[in-house]
């Protein structure tokens, strides 16, 4: 059944986000177990820790290559056809992607499977886009901002599932993201079964092909629009440089007799956990006083505690700077949204929320491919002190466009 919307609180506008929320919240749970597993994976696979930190790196980056320039005619599809068909297609290939994890038993066999997520991108910007047509324009900072926390409660759930699983239950890597498989094909059935179909107010008209990239030539026209993504991408960039070496921080100064997978769990996870805590009290603050003034005050935090991450002394102290980390992230996010789904044109509001992935897409190749040539040349906390920089140049950026 299709249900055409624009503007807000349109009936069931609660149930569609509870089940997208689920459905965010399951694939970041899934990701995440394959970010903060990966480090003890590949050394499970036979690489030798000499390889093993640039590995992190390029297999990193290996998650976007495939699936950034699916991303714009995945939002054209959505739209033209059916935004159910896209997600259910996103939670079905991220269960392949799973299972292919489990069963890697080489290296190559790994990357391959890595190299399959990017079929699974394009989904988060539809679901927002269908989001932003149904609920109330007085609430729109707070939906938003509580559906943004759906990421980051999956990356708290993943890593703290894992660490119960393997060190609790003596359940082996491959079981994990066996299991990552299985509740992936859940949610495929779903948001099948268990949603309608939120048609855009304009549907687009036209080649898929000229419809796509028009849609991106229209977000590189509009200066604000650009300039918000500039700032997306960089915040972004900071994170995909970092994260995948989060991990090592963790082997480093964990204490004998301390579970490793625990450890990893109790930085990656909690910190994730807080960071969706606070991503509804961002929204709502940016609904108060301003998404530009919040989305400053969360780039300057970033950067803050990604230089302090290398200098923590103790798995507790690393998890506690991790945490504003995360915090700060999710703020970013939620803002971002904000100013994206409050300044767009109505007419391109849907094109370009579908697109609000795309600079995520782009620093998740740059960024590790970044971290691991950083780590090469000045050691483990290069990642950190580069990403560092970037996100207060981001904010610098972001407070001299709002004097302007």
């Amino acid at each position: 059944m299709s249900l055409p919307v624009e503007g807000g609180g349109a009936p069931g506008w609660s149930r569609l986000l509870v089940v997208f929320w689920l459905t965010s919240m399951v694939e970041g749970a899934g990701v995440s177990q394959v970010f903060a597993l990966l480090p003890t994976y590949l050394t499970q696979l036979g690489v030798v820790d000499g390889d093993r930190l640039a590995f992190v790196g390029l297999f990193g980056s290996l998650i976007f290559v495939v699936g950034a320039p699916l991303v714009p005619l995945w939002g054209v599809w959505a739209d033209k056809y059916s935004r159910k068909a896209v997600i259910v297609r996103s939670a079905l290939v991220e269960a392949v992607v799973f299972a292919g994890v489990a069963l890697s038993r080489e290296p190559w066999q790994l990357a391959l499977s890595l190299l399959l997520i990017g079929l699974q991108l394009g989904n988060t910007g539809v679901m927002l886009a269908a989001i932003r047509d149904v609920a109330p324009r007085a609430r729109l900072g707070t939906v938003i901002a509580v559906f943004g926390a759906s990421g980051p409660v999956g990356f708290a759930v993943g890593p703290a599932v894992a660490g119960i699983l393997v060190d609790g239950f003596g359940w082996s890597l491959s079981g994990v993201f066996a299991s990552s498989a299985v509740i992936s094909v859940a949610i495929a059935g779903l948001v099948a079964f268990g949603t309608r179909e939120i048609r855009p107010s304009v549907v687009p008209e036209g080649a898929v092909l000229r419809l796509a990239y028009g849609a991106i030539r229209g977000v590189l026209v509009d200066p604000a629009v650009r300039a918000i993504f500039a700032i997306y991408a960089v915040a972004f960039l900071a994170t995909q440089m970092s994260r995948p070496y989060v991990p090592i921080l963790v082997e480093q100064v964990v204490r004998p007799g301390e579970a490793l997978t625990s450890s990893i769990a109790l930085v990656a996870g909690t910190a994730a956990l807080v960071g969706a805590l606070v991503s509804p009290l961002g929204g709502a603050m940016g609904d108060r006083i301003g998404f530009r003034p919040v989305l400053v005050a969360a780039l300057l935090a970033g950067g803050a505690a990604l230089a302090l991450m290398p200098a923590a002394p103790s798995v507790p102290l690393l998890a506690l700077v991790a945490l504003v980390y995360a915090a700060a992230s999710a703020a970013v996010g939620a803002m971002i949204f904000g100013v994206l789904a409050t300044e767009v044109p109505p007419e391109r509001r849907s094109a370009t929320l579908n697109l609000v992935y795309l600079p995520l897409y782009a620093a998740g190749i740059v960024g590790p491919a970044t971290g691991a040539v950083a780590v090469s040349a000045g050691g483990l906390a290069g990642p950190f002190a580069i990403g560092a920089l970037v996100s207060l140049a981001g904010a610098l950026a972001v407070a001299v466009q709002r004097r302007r």
